[in-house]
């Protein structure tokens, strides 16, 4: 049973050096090779590799990645980038234009969502005002990290903890706790980011140009997939918040989506071969690595004999934040909830539950699906990358930060 985390460590221990000799390393290559592993040392059967894999977010992640792709070869991706970030006068401005941009908008549009859409726009934003694109892909990382804590459609993490935590009013509760702390987050982040990349951002004036469509069918089309997106989003919303028992299921929304895509673009072909499908195959394979994880016990029983007090807001968060960088946060919430549930947690320790387990994003690169998105986009896109170290570096003081203002927040 052991062989699992044997693996699980060599896999971590691949991200963070990401070369061997003259062989460079990509994550999706690291996280194959993991779940090749656990299959033919028997750890795993093909039959249960299968049932692992998500379907749900695997349909999801290809519906959005279509819609992306078709906004990016359409040219209406540039041009709504220009359209968003045009008002932002200077370097300070446009990097926060991002942060509470993208942060607000993962609120509604889920993170992945964002990892998506935004990667390809940064890229832009980067190549056309001349800076460094690893300073606007980690403010990217940061931004729609700490945004999703606000709602319970932001991530799956929350969603899982709004519908199976007895949150009541989960859309009012998410605000009420979280809303202020996370607003002051994106503060912080901005301030960091400034001083660790300072060269970067200064009061010079930008230059907006305006980008022409490349192929206006395609746009219209894109066009209708990110209306419907948005609309049928805040129908979800709506439904949430009133409380009618409907299954509205965020793969249908995406699916239902890029159908126009899908069925009415010529291109439809292209646009499926220009899906990103190393980031797909990612995440199959994280699937079945961590359910062979899972399945040892091993997490759970570490958890178990620590004799800690499990509704502590501080252990809740240093648990949520750490375990997270081992079996994924979706995996940590899996496992913890029912154990607050069990012990008559209160909506406070729900909350932290939802804020420690998101911004744990922020520490490693492994801590949030949203950053693989983003990497593997950027790598595939234009060559660029953030090491391991190089988000470690950042990461973990903004990992201290975040944790920080959220327990001042639960504790007065």
């Amino acid at each position: 049973m052991i062989i699992p985390i044997i693996i699980l460590a060599i896999v971590f221990t691949l991200i963070a050096v990401r070369q061997i000799g003259n062989i460079k390393l990509q994550i999706w290559q690291i996280m194959l090779f993991g779940a090749i592993a656990v299959l033919i040392t028997g750890q795993i059967t093909f039959l249960d590799a299968f049932k692992s894999i998500n379907l749900e977010i695997m349909l999801f992640l290809f519906s959005m990645f279509v819609i992306g792709t078709a906004l990016e070869e359409s040219g209406y991706l540039s041009h709504l980038s220009y359209k968003i970030f045009k008002k932002a006068k200077n370097t300070d401005q446009l990097l926060l234009f991002i942060l509470f941009g993208m942060g607000l908008g993962s609120a509604l549009l889920m993170n992945d969502t964002l990892a998506i859409i935004g990667t390809p726009m940064v890229l832009l934003l980067a190549k056309k005002h001349d800076m460094n694109p690893k300073a606007l892909l980690i403010a990217l990382a940061f931004a729609i990290t700490i945004g999703s804590v606000l709602s319970p459609i932001g991530n799956p993490q929350n969603f899982l903890i709004a519908t199976q935590g007895n949150i009541d009013s989960p859309f009012i509760t998410f605000l009420k706790y979280l809303f202020l702390p996370t607003i002051i987050n994106l503060f912080a982040a901005f301030l960091l980011i400034k001083l660790f990349y300072k060269e970067q951002f200064n009061k010079n004036s930008l230059n907006h140009s305006s980008e022409t469509i490349k192929d206006s069918n395609l746009a219209y089309l894109s066009k209708i997939s990110l209306g419907l997106l948005l609309i049928l989003i805040l129908i979800k919303i709506i439904v949430a918040f009133l409380n009618i028992p409907i299954d509205f299921k965020l793969v249908y929304i995406t699916l239902i989506s890029a159908l126009p895509i899908l069925i009415f673009s010529q291109k439809r072909i292209f646009i499926i071969k220009k899906v990103d499908w190393h980031t797909l195959i990612f995440f199959a394979s994280m699937f079945v690595l961590m359910e062979c994880v899972w399945n040892t016990g091993f997490f759970q029983l570490i958890i178990a004999n620590l004799n800690i007090n499990i509704l502590s807001i501080p252990m809740i968060l240093a648990v949520s934040v750490l375990i997270s960088q081992l079996i994924s946060n979706v995996p940590l919430v899996a496992l913890y909830l029912p154990l607050l549930s069990n012990a008559g947690a209160s909506t406070t320790e729900m909350m932290a539950l939802a804020a420690g387990s998101t911004i744990a994003g922020n520490l490693l690169i492994l801590g949030a699906a949203s950053n693989i998105i983003i990497i593997q986009n950027a790598e595939k896109k234009s060559g660029e990358t953030i090491t391991f170290l190089e988000f470690a570096k950042i990461g973990i003081p903004m990992t201290i930060i975040n944790i920080l203002i959220y327990w001042f927040f639960f504790i007065i």
